[in-house]
């Protein structure tokens, strides 16, 4: 395929932008760049609308990690009320190097949790963006009660997270785990921080499952592109 035609738009869906190339990657058995994992973040969110919810597209969430400047930091996460949400996933990527888009070989995922003061990471690769995470975690949780609150806000990394059997769907067990938290968060009775989504994952977030999410994600897609 020419470049041209890869960059060809094929569906804008709220703020994000999907081109040709991304319905090849759902195709075959690819890692998943930040456009696919940004629509389906865009698509939970919009699935689950609650005001106490928050998914952070990805390249929202490379910035926060790597934000040189903290007060720059701290006007850029204002317009996203941190304070006011009980519930808000980052995907975490493990690109070093700011200057290269898209870069990275490895997707995980961290979730805050506020009813329990707790940030989880959940890596299918035995743990290989803790460092990532950690660095995210640094990053936001100092702006995550308000201006003048003091944070006891713990990290956590979950080490019984479904691990992932190939060398490429990490970003799918991202999407899968991010879709079974929301999920779980909507139909739990108890949200005290006494009970959380671990169990959920186990049960849900299964290698079968997540095979099938990169068709589930592509069928979507093009669902959409039929009534645009």
């Amino acid at each position: 395929m020419g470049k041209s035609a890869a960059d060809e738009k094929i569906l804008s869906y709220n703020d994000v932008v999907l081109r040709r190339s991304d319905l090849d990657i759902l195709s075959g058995p690819y890692y998943l760049n930040d456009r696919i994992i940004e629509f389906y973040f865009s698509l939970l969110s919009s699935s689950h609308p609650s005001e106490d919810i928050l998914l952070v597209p990805p390249s929202i969430a490379f910035w926060i990690t790597n934000c040189p400047d903290v007060d720059g930091l701290k006007d850029f996460l204002e317009p996203l009320k941190l304070p006011d949400k009980n519930l808000v996933i980052f995907p975490v990527n493990n690109n070093d190097d700011v200057s290269l888009p898209e870069g990275g070989s490895h997707w995980s995922l961290l979730a805050y949790y506020r009813s329990a003061n707790i940030f989880v990471h959940h890596d299918s690769n035995q743990q290989m963006s803790k460092r990532h995470a950690m660095k995210l975690f640094k990053s936001v949780v100092g702006y995550n009660g308000g201006p003048s609150s003091t944070s006891n806000d713990k990290y956590q990394e979950c080490i019984d997270t479904p691990q992932q059997v190939n060398g490429y769907d990490c970003g799918l067990y991202v999407t899968a785990t991010a879709r079974t938290i929301c999920s779980w968060y909507e139909s739990s009775e108890n949200k005290d921080g006494t009970d959380m989504w671990f169990s959920s994952l186990k049960e849900q977030v299964t290698p079968s499952v997540v095979g099938e999410m990169r068709k589930e994600i592509l069928g979507l897609i093009k669902d959409l592109m039929a009534k645009q």
